[in-house]
């Protein structure tokens, strides 16, 4: 059963999801593990498929073509605080379940639409994924090694960062309106949105060349020496991040690095030459000695670990960053706070029994 026992800062949040993938059910996640009771609308039948992404749920199965299905999420709405859906433009109306109809059923409702191109625009009802989202925003042409093509960065930059992430903030934003307005809102939550956010940065530091994003060209892309991953002597990988002065002096320091690579450091003219230098002399030990050598240090270092391992790092494990839980490893709440710590709680067939509680306004 669901541990009902969580005091998150979200506890007391009454949310419905309408089933999905990708951004939509990260949310639901966040929202679930700072305390929010989130009731998951799914078809019947339909099988767990990440038990992490989809933990602190309480499930009930839906015919959304039914009027019965549908009288049944009108009424869960009615006393929800938050809907998230992920569907593409029109399908919620379709189905009666549009903005228009819930906000008249319950004024204070916060209705969160999670998509990739967003509610408007040419393309808000084709088909796309987290790639072809990031591709317009700039942020995929950023990423990868000159003269090859970009390099998808996981799925990490466009649904959870540019998406869920954003989803997330603007629903609580939404709340914080509430307590002033008393109203609800919609939520337009699009990743094209989220992504062109997170390029702010560099999009405001466009004319700086050192920030470029010129794919292979830009310091924080991996061009320049000091911000880079390097293979060592056992085929490994480590990182180092070394862009202030005194950190980059203590790398060379540490790994005693040829005097030469000390002057010039921010000079892009250097940077193919050192990084062949630096390249060389990390090949000349294993990932293990390197960390031995300069973890913990103002070297900027870390090795780079394949996810199973992380969960082993001590720095990770002093945090409890990964918790085991009923045999399955999930990662643990995230922010954390001090009195109101954020809960991993079970998922449970009971979405029902809870939209009945809401109903008795229990």
């Amino acid at each position: 059963m669901v541990d009902t026992g969580s005091a998150g800062p979200l506890t007391g949040l009454k949310v419905v999801e309408f089933t999905g993938i990708g951004p939509g059910p990260h949310v639901a996640m966040l929202l679930a593990d700072m305390g929010a009771e989130v009731v998951r609308i799914e078809r019947a039948g339909t099988q767990v498929l990440n038990p992490v992404v989809e933990r602190g749920r309480n499930r009930v199965a839906v015919d959304l073509k039914t009027e019965e299905g549908k009288n049944f999420c009108r009424e869960a709405l009615r006393h929800a605080d938050v809907l998230v859906e992920g569907y593409r433009p029109g399908v919620m109306e379709r189905l009666g379940l549009g903005p228009k109809v819930l906000l008249k059923d319950n004024p204070r409702l916060i209705f969160a639409r999670m998509t990739g191109w967003g509610q408007e625009g040419p393309l808000a009802k084709a088909a796309g994924h987290d790639i072809n989202y990031i591709a317009i925003t700039g942020a995929l042409a950023a990423v990868g090694r000159a003269g090859e093509t970009a390099t998808p960065p996981q799925n990490l930059v466009g649904d959870f960062g540019g998406g869920s992430l954003y989803c997330a903030l603007g629903i609580l934003a939404a709340l914080y309106e509430r307590e002033r307005s008393g109203q609800g809102q919609v939520v337009d939550a699009a990743i094209v949105d989220g992504a062109t956010s997170l390029m702010s940065f560099f999009f405001g530091a466009r004319h700086a060349p050192h920030l470029s994003t010129e794919r292979g060209k830009g310091m924080l892309g991996g061009a320049a020496h000091f911000y880079r991953c390097y293979e060592c002597a056992d085929g490994r990988e480590i990182s180092v991040g070394a862009i202030e002065p005194q950190f980059y002096a203590e790398l060379l320091d540490k790994a005693d690095a040829p005097e030469e690579l000390r002057q010039g450091q921010m000079n892009p003219a250097n940077w193919d030459d050192y990084t062949e230098r630096l390249a060389a002399l990390f090949k000349t030990r294993t990932a293990a000695d390197w960390t031995e050598l300069l973890e913990g240090s103002d070297a900027c270092f870390a090795p780079v670990l394949p996810v199973d391992e992380a969960r082993e790092h001590p720095h990770l494990q002093a945090r409890g960053s990964y918790v085991e839980r009923d045999g399955v490893w999930h990662t643990a709440p995230a922010p954390r706070f001090e009195r109101t710590p954020g809960t991993i709680r079970d998922s449970a067939e009971d979405g029902a029994d809870v939209v009945a509680r809401w109903g008795q306004g229990s």
